[in-house]
């Protein structure tokens, strides 16, 4: 409706735009003075008359003082017979210039028809403007069920992805050089009597980079490279998402060798039969047809489906079996050395100051992921341009880790006074009784600047990359969780409303002990099992295999834990409580304790003094 109220507006401005030139040429600058005949011919007598154009049956006069006239003649005779009826003196008509002009085909059509003609035109016009409108939405219509992927052509170098571009995953990208040696040399397998992949799933947490490595495949691999999400083939019609896929595979095949990528899978390949929707749901359709497309690749054919998800254990079977996704290649959260290649790859284009170094960078960065390590990167920058530095240094980096953990600073927040003692204190007891013990992570800095919904923060970071956690190591991280707790009821003998955070998640840890790793006086065995509902992506249910006695026990045991870890914080803040009165003035007085300057103040704790 917006777009015909559009063009009708157009034809309205066009109709006033013509009709103004129509009367521009047919009216004059300045218009004559019309006389009769009989006034003419006694101008003419009088030698007053300089020129006369004749147009018809119209005059156009001019005197010799330069003033125009206008007369009109008897349309069947000549200007000199009407004259001659009027009495005019013919020697004074030869001193007057007569020019009979004669009317021009456009001025013809111009003032007589156009004005005629012109209603039809507009009206002509809106008619074809709403045809084109009819025939725009029949196309799109038609269209409507087309595939929406994008194509990266390998030869434009500027977008294309190398595996030099991806750092780290050195396993991932030997999983997938068979798959470009497929792409670059089909024949070779196939006289050799294998049958080419037909698809690749990539797993791993988000940010892992796994489209970044399906564009690398493709780059490498020198072939057309299709880029759709799982969430643009479902729409509201049944049919349409099925038809979608069909014309995927269809222009792929129709540029093989190619690759398929399809982006968060999981949004059509979710398990079938879980309860939503009938047998036409549009999901399902979708994930159908998809299944019988890679069903029906011909063994020739060089067209590999790279799907990526990090939602493994909700994918339908059919997708998972041989014949369908042949590999699938997980992609871990990277390594020390492997956050250092991608530190350096995302501060090539960073002009980095001379006390930066990557290599700490890494170390203080355990858990992050290649996105969070360009954004980190990108927070320092930022930083660094707000304080109108040209280069940036180490600590716009060391802030952006914290920023990008824990959110932006709120120097601006209010807090009064006994209140930042209180987070003092709390603050203090967590990195008090972390250093006191022997497995828990080291602490890097405290602070009582708040970030994000956090009053306070202790950064404690692990010396190096770990894949596998000790009883021991629990142990030790529930009495640092409980620290601050421990602490201000020592201190002022009543507890607020901060440790809330670390409540829940130090319940959460000695839950897990109990129930799923065997870290408890229950034994060894797990507790419960996590049955996924497919309902809006979320768990709605665990499946209890036990009896309600076991539940009782499973709630003892998480208590006896917990109870345990706050007594040892307790008792490591009440044998240090000088310390944690030092550590508590100075985060009052400077607000942030490093690392050299907290080792100073609470001293190395000997090893058998460490597991109070």
């Amino acid at each position: 409706m917006e777009k015909i109220l559009k063009h009708l507006s157009t034809l309205i401005l066009l109709f006033l735009l013509v009709s103004g030139i129509i009367i521009l040429y047919q009216t004059p600058a300045e218009k004559p003075a019309p006389v009769a005949l009989s006034e003419l011919v006694a101008e003419i007598n009088q030698g007053q008359v300089k020129s006369i154009v004749v147009q018809n049956s119209d005059l156009e006069i001019e005197l010799e003082d330069g003033k125009k006239q206008q007369a009109s003649k008897e349309p069947e005779s000549s200007l000199t017979e009407t004259l001659a009826n009027y009495g005019i003196d013919k020697e004074k008509l030869k001193n007057v210039s007569i020019t009979v002009k004669e009317d021009s085909g456009a001025g013809f059509w111009l003032a007589t028809i156009l004005p005629f003609l012109l209603p039809f035109i507009l009206i002509g016009a809106f008619i074809w403007f709403m045809m084109r409108q009819a025939q725009r939405g029949n196309s799109q219509a038609l269209s409507f069920g087309t595939s929406r992927a994008r194509m990266l052509d390998p030869k434009d170098k500027k977008k294309r992805v190398m595996f030099a571009d991806v750092a780290g995953a050195e396993e991932t990208k030997n999983e997938l050089e068979e798959v470009v040696e497929f792409l670059k040399h089909p024949k070779k397998f196939l006289n050799m009597g294998a049958k080419i992949p037909k698809g690749v799933l990539l797993l791993g947490p988000p940010g892992t980079g796994k489209t970044l490595m399906a564009k690398a495949v493709a780059g490498e691999a020198g072939v057309p490279f299709f880029n759709i999400s799982g969430s643009e083939f479902v729409e509201m019609f049944v049919g349409v998402g099925a038809s979608r896929v069909r014309d995927l595979f269809k222009q792929a095949k129709k540029n093989a060798p190619s690759i398929v990528f399809i982006d968060e899978i999981d949004a059509v390949g979710r398990h079938r039969g879980a309860g939503l929707g009938g047998g036409h749901d549009e999901r399902e359709q979708t994930l159908n047809q998809i299944l019988v497309e890679m069903d029906g690749f011909e063994t020739d054919m060089s067209v590999i489906v790279i799907a990526a998800t990090n939602r493994p254990d909700v994918l339908d079977p059919a997708l998972l079996r041989p014949g369908r996704f042949d590999r699938r290649v997980t992609m871990d959260l990277p390594d020390i050395n492997e956050r250092e290649q991608i530190l350096v790859i995302h501060s090539k284009n960073k002009p980095l100051g001379t006390d930066v170094k990557l290599r700490a960078i890494a170390e203080r960065t355990p858990g992050f992921s290649g996105a969070d390590l360009a954004n980190l990167l990108n927070e320092g920058a930022i930083l660094a341009t707000r304080r109108n530095k040209k280069t940036v240094g180490m600590s716009e980096l060391t802030e952006s880790i914290e920023k990008v953990i824990l959110g932006p600073e709120r120097r601006g927040r209010v807090i009064n006074k006994n209140e930042k003692e209180i987070i003092a204190y709390h603050e203090g007891g967590h990195a008090l009784v972390g250093a006191s013990l022997l497995y828990a992570d080291p602490v890097q800095k405290v602070s009582i600047i708040s970030r994000g919904h956090a009053g306070g923060y202790t950064l404690s970071v692990p010396l190096e990359d770990k894949s596998l956690h000790s009883h021991k190591y629990f142990l030790d991280e529930l009495a640092m969780f409980l620290g601050g707790y421990a602490s201000e009821k020592m201190v002022f003998g009543d507890t607020t409303t901060g440790p809330s955070s670390d409540l829940e998640r130090a319940t959460q840890m000695a839950r897990a002990m109990v129930t799923r790793y065997g870290m408890s006086r229950l034994g060894a065995r797990t507790f419960g099992k996590k049955d996924e509902v497919v309902f809006m992506g979320r768990e709605m249910r665990e499946d209890r295999d036990y009896s309600e006695k076991t539940a009782q026990d499973i709630d003892t045991e998480v208590s006896h834990l917990i109870d345990e870890a706050l007594k040892r914080a307790t008792d490591i803040l009440t044998q240090r409580r000088a310390v944690l009165d030092t550590l508590a003035s100075t985060l009052l007085d400077k607000e942030t304790i490093e690392k050299e300057a907290f080792d100073a103040i609470v001293g190395k704790i000997p090893a058998e003094e460490a597991s109070v």
